[in-house]
């Protein structure tokens, strides 16, 4: 399966399978999470059948945050609820530490409460930020990670270019997104789950099948694995590889800036 990317009038973008101007769609995609960000472990296991803790726990060996004292600063871009955030740290040593960056108030909050819960607190922060825009110094990090949040942005070169400039010489980009099944038969499983029974599950489980409508949606507009690759390298970095996870239902992507 390849990913469809429709050419749209100047101005205008999608969202899902809708088209709306550009400027509308950043508020629309932020209604969506702000509805669902107490229940986004929920959803994340209905849209993966609760492979989405796996695939996070691959992320961070990908990662592989030093287990030292050693300096270690990461960013975790649309990661409101700071799984990616908690895992890093705590699959790391005394210097790593991490700041959560989501442009959604309820996510961090959310992400917050985890943080605080975890006792974690003072090594890692929370900042309400633009992925298109990242409140922060050039060459600051020594890694970036999105995780199921790339594909929500409005502009995705923006947000590459971004994370390209924040990242520090022989900094780590990693980007975990779902992405297109290339297995005969489990591709038409998969659309089937995403089409039929993901929004209704998410009306029985959260009480609204749109945001989930949205977000199968969101997933099939989303560049191919090939694709995506391509947009990283034009964003400056280097030995960019793809590893497929379940017969490409997700995708982790790795890149670094040299």
């Amino acid at each position: 399966m390849s990913g469809t990317q429709h050419s749209q009038p100047h101005g205008t973008t999608t969202f899902g399978f809708r088209e709306v101007a550009e400027g509308e769609r950043q508020g629309l995609v932020n209604e969506v999470f702000s509805g669902v960000a107490e229940r986004y472990d929920l959803m994340n296991d209905l849209m993966s059948g609760g492979l989405h803790r796996l695939w996070k726990d691959d992320f961070i060996v990908r990662l592989n945050p030093p287990r030292s004292a050693t300096p270690f600063r990461l960013i975790d871009v649309a990661g409101g609820t700071a799984d990616i955030a908690l895992k890093a740290v705590a699959g790391g040593g005394a210097g790593v530490s991490a700041i959560v960056c989501d442009i959604s108030p309820e996510m961090l909050d959310v992400g917050k409460r985890k943080i605080a819960e975890a006792g974690l607190a003072e090594r890692i922060a929370t900042v309400l930020g633009n992925a298109e825009a990242l409140p922060f110094a050039d060459r600051s990090f020594d890694a970036y990670t999105i995780a199921f949040g790339i594909r929500n942005v409005t502009h995705i070169d923006r947000a590459l270019a971004e994370a390209y400039r924040v990242l520090k010489p022989g900094g780590h980009f990693l980007c975990l997104e779902f992405s297109h099944v290339d297995v005969p038969i489990l591709d038409k499983i998969y659309d089937f789950h995403s089409f039929e029974i993901i929004p209704r599950l998410g009306a029985l489980a959260a009480g609204a099948a749109e945001p989930y409508r949205y977000l199968v949606e969101s997933i099939r507009n989303f560049p191919n694995q090939q694709a995506f690759a391509e947009l990283v390298r034009a964003a400056g970095f280097s030995n960019v590889t793809v590893r497929n996870l379940t017969g490409g239902i997700a995708a982790i992507h790795s890149a670094w800036r040299i």
